[in-house]
């Protein structure tokens, strides 16, 4: 209410201020010809005006708000990954039937140039998960996720996931499957349906999870060249990998 009035009363203030200077012209020139052709050739260039301010010029300073935002994300994106994402991933794999084809998805090409994003990509979207409920340790999962399920909430109240669709879904996801996961105190005489139910709730989020990976590899190679060398160093899918420089 207070900002309305204030933009009203701006506008009259303007309003007025305008009119005020023409009749002062007026006063002092006599001339009202010479008024009405400058408010003639002001009103032409309008449109004009109009059209660099609202289309030009707004729209670089919207891209340039939307890249801040983008850079604020990432910066939430990257501390989810080193608290919390990459070790998930890790656990993540030790529950997939075919772990060895899923990281060769990923450590297929050994460059990492812009078309070998496209072709990793393109593997991943159509990898076909395999979650085995007996393969992976869900009660060391569980204590993992239950350990972080105050910084995912943390994160989920963040203004700028707003940007990013994709990224809050991957947080529902993990957050949903802590949630499937806390509620359960046994996991070694779980009916065969529970099971199923639990390895689906797996495989939404690690889906998500691998897919999310990828895109921020990408976003450090070209931004931070010297985050993504850590980062590739202690790739999840490399069961070889080392941060020791070789």
């Amino acid at each position: 209410m207070k900002s309305s009035r204030w933009l009203v009363l701006l506008s009259v203030t303007l309003f007025l201020l305008t009119a005020g200077l023409y009749v002062l012209h007026f006063i002092v020139f006599r001339d009202v010809r010479h008024i009405f052709i400058y408010m003639l050739g002001d009103l032409a260039f309008l449109p004009v005006e109009v059209l660099l301010v609202s289309l030009i010029i707004n729209r670089l300073l919207h891209s340039r708000e939307q890249r801040v935002k983008l850079d604020k994300l990432n910066m939430v994106i990257g501390t989810f990954f080193s608290e919390a994402g990459s070790d998930l991933l890790r656990l993540f794999l030790r529950f997939e039937k075919d772990a060895a084809a899923l990281s060769g998805a990923v450590l297929q090409e050994r460059d990492w140039a812009k078309k070998d994003f496209r072709r990793r990509l393109a593997r991943l979207q159509d990898y076909r998960y395999a979650i085995d409920f007996t393969r992976g340790d869900w009660p060391e999962l569980k204590a993992f996720l239950a350990a972080r399920r105050e910084f995912l909430l943390s994160l989920l109240g963040n203004p700028n996931l707003l940007e990013h669709d994709k990224f809050t879904d991957l947080l529902w996801a993990v957050f949903h499957l802590t949630d499937e996961l806390v509620h359960r105190s046994d996991f070694s005489s779980l009916p065969d349906a529970d099971q199923k139910h639990l390895a689906q709730d797996l495989h939404r989020a690690f889906r998500l999870l691998t897919l999310e990976w990828l895109a921020y590899m990408q976003h450090l190679k070209s931004a931070y060249p010297y985050l993504f060398s850590l980062a590739i160093r202690t790739n999840p899918f490399d069961p070889a990998a080392s941060p020791v420089i070789r």
